[in-house]
């Protein structure tokens, strides 16, 4: 419980949703919800060739693999500040060394390229939509956060040019 509070869940939160509670519920709704997805092929889409079969297992690798990294370095790197909540901690400090030097939101994007490693490695056309559902979402939750970031932190503006938001080096 005590854990909660200092992340900035409260009473009053859940009721008008001040810090960004009800997006915390949402993305643990849609994280189950992708988890629990069957798998869905298109007739006759299938990977015959041992080639292409051992290229998309390299690109499933990769992305499993910098998945990872950018959700441990950035839990390693946000440190103290770390909050399920979009809305930042009243203690936080804004992080922007480590793996927030190539991207401002390293969890969801570890998160959306998971998901993506998981649908390219099964060939899922419903989790195909379901990364695309993620990663609206992510971007939005994103968006509104920067809003508060920008109000705490008045360095968060030039931060904000110079790091991308969501997929390292590209958006």
């Amino acid at each position: 419980m005590k854990l909660l509070k200092e992340w900035g869940f409260s009473r009053e939160g859940w009721g008008n949703n001040q810090h960004g509670e009800y997006w915390v519920v949402v993305q643990v709704l849609l994280l189950i919800g992708f988890v629990l997805l069957p798998v869905y092929r298109l007739v006759g889409f299938e990977i015959k060739s041992p080639e292409l079969l051992y290229l998309s297992w390299s690109v499933v690798g990769g992305l499993a693999i910098f998945s990872s990294i950018l959700i441990f370095k950035g839990l390693l790197d946000l440190g103290r500040n770390l909050t399920p909540l979009p809305y930042p901690r009243n203690d936080g400090q804004l992080v922007q060394s480590g793996v927030y030097s190539i991207v401002r939101h390293p969890l969801y994007s570890g998160l959306v390229l998971a998901a993506l490693s998981w649908t390219i490695f099964q060939v899922s056309l419903y989790h195909l939509i379901g990364t695309v559902v993620l990663f609206a979402f992510f971007n939005a939750k994103a968006s509104r956060e920067e809003v508060w970031l920008s109000e705490k932190y008045p360095d968060y503006l030039e931060y904000r040019q110079s790091v991308k938001k969501l997929i390292p080096w590209v958006y």
